[in-house]
């Protein structure tokens, strides 16, 4: 191949679509059993590849010439063929770097906490060294030599300003896992992540909560990649690309999740959206009903609302791993924090403010069945749509108005 990455498991990788749409250039993955690596790195047929997990430090004895990030790092992540002789580069490290400019996080002069000590913590150790910290601790599960452990973090380091999760923790399909409370610093500052499926792990969801500085790894990794595309074409890109694509990609990846009250025309603007969008249109009550086998009202009859909140719940935490949806969520399936957190780890939360006036009521719909049941539901919930929510919209359009507003923000 001319261009591509190798790894053991790339099922997942985004980096295919970062690099043919940034470089202009066919890109290969390539899964490689670890018996596979030593004829495919001999053979040298390839012009640059990227390298990922787990051949960044087996991919280095091959190698002519290493720079300083690797020879410190201990790990290759770009490698660049020039006639016959193989050159390493680190652009994990510069791609971090570069992710803690764009969210505007300080490390100069800060107490700084690495979850981790494999590959990845050991650039981003690299990288706060250099940035100028001004205390860093390791954490590890594992008790290895130089690292502190979990306990140690949790009862000695609350004064921590920043910390730094280098773990495969809080990963899809595991989006539910997390390795701290961000309660137990009261001195955040900042909560960086290098995953980038989901969008947003567990952990930088309820930091953003707390109005903690979050940075994911995806812009880590389209940083990364416009630094390896300088290295395997001899050119330099204007910077400025990195925090557009992110954007353009975060929008592409992430669902448009609708909430608002009932009647507010959330099913019926989100199935035109998604038709716009040429994206899957999931309504949660949808499939919550074909979960309970029967209607919603009949259903709050028989076993009351919570026994509801928890199968909508279930319903939620299923969808949210997803991308690339457009959602339409129940009128009270913002009343758990939990589904709030799980559907901002791949989406957006739009609020149809469509005015009280303009709602109108269902008997299918057992806590909005009359005016004064529906007016009292508004008042409850109007103040948590608005704090939850990342976009406001004015809902008291048409159809087409209030989609062609929604449209404008997820397309930008």
């Amino acid at each position: 191949m001319k261009f591509g990455i190798i790894g053991e498991v790339l099922k997942h990788t985004f980096s295919k679509t970062i690099h043919e749409t940034l470089g202009g250039y066919t890109y290969e993955i390539k899964e490689l059993a670890k018996t596979e690596l030593d004829p495919f790195m001999k053979a040298k047929d390839f012009t640059g590849i990227n390298v990922t997990i787990p051949y960044k430090k087996d991919v280095i004895p091959y190698l002519d010439y290493v720079d300083e990030s690797v020879k410190v790092i201990g790990a290759c992540n770009v490698i660049v063929n020039k006639d016959g002789k193989l050159s390493g580069y680190n652009t994990d490290y510069v791609g971090f770097v570069e992710m803690l400019k764009y969210f505007n996080i300080e490390i100069k002069g800060k107490k700084v906490a690495i979850l981790g000590n494999g590959g990845a913590s050991a650039t981003v150790q690299y990288a706060i060294n250099k940035m100028g910290a001004k205390e860093m601790y390791v954490i590890s599960i594992l008790g290895e030599p130089n690292t502190y452990s979990f306990d140690y973090l949790n009862e000695n380091l609350k004064d921590v300003e920043v910390i730094v999760n280098t773990t495969p923790v809080g990963m899809f399909p595991k989006n539910d896992n997390k390795l701290i409370e961000v309660n137990n610093f009261p001195k955040l500052e900042a909560f960086c992540d290098v995953v980038y499926n989901p969008l947003k792990t567990k952990t930088v969801t309820e930091a953003e909560e707390k109005g903690i500085k979050t940075a994911t790894g995806l812009y880590m990794l389209v940083a990364q990649a416009v630094y390896g595309i300088e290295y395997f074409q001899g050119i330099t890109l204007d910077k400025k690309i990195i925090g557009d694509y992110y954007e353009k990609l975060v929008r592409q990846k992430e669902n448009v999740v609708l909430v608002g009250m009932p009647t507010s025309g959330k099913t019926t603007i989100g199935k035109l959206i998604a038709e716009k969008l040429n994206r899957k249109f999931i309504d949660i009550d949808d499939e919550i009903i074909n979960v309970i086998k029967m209607p919603i009202s009949d259903y709050f009859k028989l076993y009351g609302e919570e026994a509801f909140r928890d199968v909508e719940s279930d319903v939620i935490k299923g969808l949210s791993s997803e991308q690339c949806l457009v959602i339409a969520t129940g009128g009270g399936s913002i009343l758990r924090d939990t589904n709030v957190r799980n559907l901002k780890q791949n989406g957006r939360l739009y609020f149809l403010d469509r005015s009280l006036d303009k709602l109108i009521t269902t008997n299918d719909r057992p806590l909005s069945s009359d005016r004064e049941a529906l007016t009292k539901r508004y008042n409850e919930r109007i103040d948590i749509y608005r704090r939850v929510c990342d976009v406001l919209v004015d809902g008291d359009g048409t159809i087409e108005e209030v989609a062609k507003e929604i449209l404008k923000e997820a397309e930008r």
